[in-house]
């Protein structure tokens, strides 16, 4: 029982402090450079670039790709994780995501293709567009997960929880609403403003 508090607490201590240092990322950011001036492809670099510290912006920029590699590493290898509990689950095929290899027990198919996937899409797809495909996409996660604790509660109510949503079914339709709605403006943005033919000339 203590375990199960101490994890709730740390899940909790996590998502507020990783939620404080975004916050304080973005003032300083804003504090440095007008945020009309900050480069969204590399906002924290370009930052130190424009207020003339190459040396802060050198480190910033190593930690960053040392970071997302970790990052893309790891998602690249719990993918296809994800698809082999699928294949048992039956929800794709088993004889593709379901396949392990003899010898070094991994599934290796899905491996494959998730890498020839991600490479594809990193090699002809712009920076911008990726990131508003990979918000949109961890949105409608969001979507599907709360919709997912509507449903669960209603079917199999009795079933173990080490954690509860609090304030259900209010929770969830909130977290349903809001990431709809940050998905329709992500959406909105990327297609920019509407146009008319003179406005191309301006």
């Amino acid at each position: 029982m203590e375990s199960e508090t101490r994890s709730k607490c740390l899940a909790a201590t996590s998502l507020l402090l990783c939620t404080v240092l975004y916050i304080a990322v973005a003032a300083v950011l804003t504090g440095m450079v007008p945020y009309h001036k900050i480069n969204i492809d590399a906002p924290v670099s370009d930052a130190f670039a424009q207020v003339g510290m190459p040396w802060a912006q050198l480190l910033v920029s190593i930690a960053a790709v040392a970071g997302i590699t970790s990052v893309l590493l790891v998602l690249m290898l719990s993918q296809p994780r994800v698809m082999l509990a699928m294949a048992r689950d039956g929800l794709v095929p088993q004889s593709f995501f379901g396949a392990v290899h003899p010898r070094f027990r991994t599934p290796w198919k899905s491996t494959i293709l998730t890498g020839v996937f991600v490479a594809s899409l990193a090699a002809f797809l712009p920076l911008r567009i990726l990131a508003e495909l990979v918000n949109i996409g961890t949105l409608l996660a969001f979507v599907i997960v709360c919709a997912a604790v509507l449903i669960m509660r209603r079917t199999n109510p009795e079933a173990a929880r080490p954690f509860r949503a609090p304030l259900v079914p209010l929770t969830p339709i909130l977290g349903i609403a809001t990431c709809l709605l940050l998905m329709l403006n992500e959406a909105a943005s990327a297609a920019g403003p509407a146009c008319i033919p003179p406005c191309a000339d301006v």
